[in-house]
């Protein structure tokens, strides 16, 4: 739940006081090695978890603009408005 939901600092403690007083719920003394760990290891583990989610190609950079039409041989594809999209793939993990 704590790594799925990626949460902050405040979330933890919430959710781990949740848990001690949930009955057969963990002790102090485990949330507080819980919460350790989480704060030493939060970005390896939501990385790993990022990372497992992604099959196949990612997304890794997008840029777009739109432009307008100043010439052309036909007077009413003047000032259209032209959308241009350039989007750099890469497999995941490279």
């Amino acid at each position: 739940s704590i790594a799925s939901a990626d949460m902050d600092l405040n979330q933890l403690e919430a959710f781990l006081t949740a848990q001690t007083k949930k009955q057969g719920g963990i002790t102090a003394d485990q949330a507080a090695v819980i919460a350790k760990f989480w704060k030493n290891h939060r970005i390896k583990i939501h990385e790993s978890l990022v990372n497992q989610s992604c099959w196949d190609n990612a997304l890794k950079n997008m840029n777009w603009r739109v432009d307008l039409k100043s010439q052309s041989r036909h007077i009413d594809q003047i000032n259209t408005p032209v959308a241009i999209v350039e989007m750099e793939l890469g497999k995941n993990g490279q």
